[in-house]
């Protein structure tokens, strides 16, 4: 009867360790198979940002090949113009607002070091204080 048990147990066993490898293995497969997903989905993204820039550059020969009158010519350079120097302000303020934000950020930071420092320094001196005490407890 004791060998049935043994027997028994092994078995039980087994069939633990061959539903771990196939739990194993099915999640193994599941991350192959998102792991090619992925670098399908990436692939096909690379793949439409050179579309819009092919796109994009063939709309600007497009767009150097039409003849304007004079006048309209003139007021697409000023717009232009214009619309560069909007985007060249916007990212100066861009820069400059995260760069107070990197400040502000950096302050905030320190202050808490400090604060964190001050609270280090005052449990120091209570510990020496206590080993202070201890020791002259155990002189006496």
């Amino acid at each position: 009867m004791v060998a049935i048990d043994q027997n028994v147990f092994y078995i039980v066993i087994a069939a633990i360790v061959v539903i771990g490898l196939i739990i194993a293995l099915m999640q193994w497969r599941r991350v192959r198979e998102a792991q090619t997903n992925v670098k399908f989905l990436t692939k096909q993204a690379e793949l439409k940002k050179i579309e819009l820039v092919e796109r994009d550059l063939e709309s600007k020969r497009m767009m150097s090949d039409i003849v304007l009158p004079k006048d309209q010519q003139e007021k697409l350079t000023n717009i232009r113009a214009t619309t560069s120097d909007l985007m060249h302000k916007a990212g100066y303020i861009n820069n400059e607002i995260n760069e107070r934000i990197d400040r502000l950020e950096a302050k905030t930071e320190y202050a808490k070091l400090q604060k964190l420092l001050m609270d280090i320094e005052e449990k120091e001196k209570e510990l020496e204080k206590k080993t202070n005490k201890a020791k002259g407890g155990k002189r006496k």
